[in-house]
């Protein structure tokens, strides 16, 4: 980072989720969560498909981020702006922008570091087979990508309101619809109502198809372009929002 001003933001910032109960309160429902999915004993389980692949762990990665991404974004702005410290911090010599970019960053990481703590699956897949591993670390790549796109949306709500069960709230209901956007029962719901450019330019909005692009190994600029463009977009909210507290 060339922005020392971000940078030492970015630093304060991510070691606060270490500092408190709540990052590893995270990290452990995260790791139980995402390992109990991949290996519980139905029909999408590991064990059940009988091959050395990650699918069945990529399969229930969105629905593990739908409720986790928005308990770690919601703090993003709420918090801060329920105690008054927002004010503080707008007083020192920081931007909106740097504020903003910096916090995200912290909460990406974070993410990041959780993906990370699942790499035993990896060597597990590794040891009992020859899996892939283009495929293994493209579904990691589409996995942090959509963490940051839907942390990007749960900052947006978490600047919206002070309240940090509303955001939270907004940010799944939000992060849902963005999921759910390429499925055939929505698609075929917004069709009775909507020409069929509309239903073209909502099934394209859809993370789902996006992430499933990517993690069945379809390696595609459009995909990384597609999670960058949202990050930015909602990022950009953000600072609107802010800008316009800040002004009031």
């Amino acid at each position: 980072m060339k922005d020392k001003t971000i940078r030492n933001l970015f630093c304060k910032e991510f070691t606060n989720y270490l500092k408190t109960p709540l990052g590893y309160v995270f990290l452990v429902i995260f790791l139980f969560g995402i390992g109990y999915l991949t290996f519980e004993p139905g029909r999408g389980s590991f064990f059940y498909m009988r091959e050395a692949s990650l699918v069945s762990f990529f399969r229930y990665m969105p629905w593990m981020f739908l409720f986790l991404i928005p308990a770690v974004s919601m703090r993003l702005w709420s918090d801060e702006r329920k105690s008054g410290t927002i004010e503080l911090l707008l007083t020192m010599p920081v931007t909106i922008r740097q504020a903003v970019i910096a916090k995200f960053l912290a909460s990406w990481v974070f993410i990041g570091v959780a993906l990370s703590g699942t790499f035993p699956m990896v060597l597990t897949v590794v040891y009992l087979g020859n899996p892939d591993l283009g495929v293994v670390f493209l579904g990691y790549l589409a996995s942090f990508f959509m963490a940051g796109a839907l942390l990007a949306v749960g900052g947006f709500f978490s600047a919206l309101t002070k309240n940090q069960v509303i955001s939270f709230i907004l940010t799944v209901c939000v992060s849902f619809l963005l999921i759910m956007a390429g499925s055939p029962p929505v698609l075929d719901f917004i069709s009775t109502f909507s020409p069929k450019y509309l239903v073209a330019i909502f099934e394209s909005l859809s993370v789902l198809n996006h992430f499933d692009s990517m993690e069945r190994g379809v390696f595609s600029l459009s995909n990384l372009w597609f999670f960058t463009i949202m990050i930015i977009c909602w990022l950009y909210g953000s600072i609107i929002l802010l800008n316009g507290n800040k002004a009031s």
